[in-house]
């Protein structure tokens, strides 16, 4: 493994860490040379021109201050979903417990689990403050206290996606090819001629609208987490996982009683679940997916990304995750610049002839199931006749 700076490793280094020389402290035992002047700093698979390009687009960013937080946007952000989690309870103990009252909170209280999960995110990626320590701790406050998911399990699965986004085996996100969904037309292909059928992938469309955005969160989501934090006895994490359930426990069960409560509960991850499926999958899912091909970073990122139209509710309701190229290309920049460096990053694949995708919202949620059906009849003319 090279670790010289100047070479390929370069790219995902510089984009997922925002201390770089205290991280380069520490990786300096795995150096174990530096290429030869007459090596190859590029492999034939990697787009040189575009790599370099991007290299100094970084370097404007950054001179741009673009990377930089504003600090009183967040702070706004956090205290909106805590006036919203306030405003859920309020609603059961002023109008009572009826059906309506009920609907609402749940309403408020779904908004408030994804509008923290958008949140989570941007600690995560260490955006907000400057130094790793203060990211991190309000990560496990947000992801933990919040939302009752570990910060551990986060960083495992996210960054693995960042890493390689929808090369198969390598992005957990599509995991759920081959044994769910056929995913992408090569995927698909291969599946078709290997003659495998988990799932009658033709009709993956229309089953899509119940083990996907329905399911996703209170059939899987929430158990396989406590299985992770047990397994991997990431007790941190259980400890602030505990603290939301002890305090939505004691918040709720004295206005709605236990069986309210676990109504009230799961109500609101199904509503969490639908949001959360539709907006993360709106970008990558409708895109390039295969194997990993050892392209470069820059256009590995580009391939398997779109964008969404900017508008005050695309970019609330998404998290801003609407910028989803400008995100997997700067994934420690605060979300309320996306749309400053988007015309830069525009500019430079349209010098490189590499496509730029951005559609209205609904169509990029409809984009999610024509990809399903067009890759469900590739696999099925490939199980039938190749």
């Amino acid at each position: 493994m090279i670790l010289s700076c100047g070479h390929q490793g370069q790219d995902p280094f510089v984009a997922f860490h925002i201390n770089k020389g205290l991280v380069r402290k520490y990786m300096n035992s795995l150096l174990i040379g530096e290429l030869s002047p007459e090596q190859p700093s590029f492999e034939p698979t990697k787009n040189k021109e575009l790599t370099e390009e991007f290299r100094e687009l970084q370097a404007t960013v950054e001179r741009m201050g673009l990377m930089k937080a504003n600090p009183v946007f967040f702070l706004l952000y956090l205290l909106h979903i805590l006036l919203l989690d306030v405003i859920a309870w309020l609603t059961l103990w002023l109008f009572g417990t009826s059906f309506l009252p009920f609907l609402l909170c749940a309403v408020l209280l779904s908004t408030v689990q994804a509008q923290a999960g958008w949140l989570q995110h941007d600690f995560g990626h260490l955006s907000v403050f400057s130094t790793s320590t203060w990211n991190h701790l309000l990560h496990h406050f947000v992801i933990g206290h919040l939302k009752g998911a570990p910060a551990s399990w986060w960083n495992h699965l996210h960054f693995q996606h960042h890493a390689k986004p929808n090369c198969f085996r390598k992005d957990p996100d599509i995991n759920m090819h081959p044994f769910f969904f056929a995913l992408g037309k090569i995927l698909s292909v291969e599946l078709g001629k290997q003659k495998k059928k988990y799932m009658p992938y033709n009709h993956q469309h229309r089953y899509f609208f119940l083990i996907g955005p329905p399911a996703l969160l209170p059939l899987y989501f929430q158990w396989y987490i406590f299985y992770f934090v047990i397994q991997r006895k990431k007790w941190v994490d259980l400890a602030w996982m505990i603290s939301f359930y002890v305090r939505i426990f004691l918040t709720y069960v004295p206005l709605l009683g236990l069986k309210g409560f676990l109504g009230l509960f799961f109500m609101v991850r199904f509503l969490e679940s639908n949001w959360f499926v539709w907006v993360t999958q709106m970008n990558h899912i409708p895109m390039h997916i295969d194997y990993d091909r050892n392209v470069d970073w820059v256009s590995t990122q580009l391939q398997a990304t779109c964008n969404v139209h900017k508008s005050a509710f695309n970019d609330w309701f998404s998290g801003h995750l609407n910028f989803q190229i400008e995100h997997h290309l700067f994934p420690t920049m605060p979300r309320h610049n996306y749309h400053k460096v988007a015309p830069l990053v525009q500019s430079l694949c349209a010098k490189h002839g590499v496509e730029y995708q951005s559609k209205p919202l609904f169509s990029a949620f409809a984009d999610i199931v024509h990809s399903l059906r067009e890759s469900g009849q590739l696999w099925l003319d490939a199980y039938l006749h190749q």
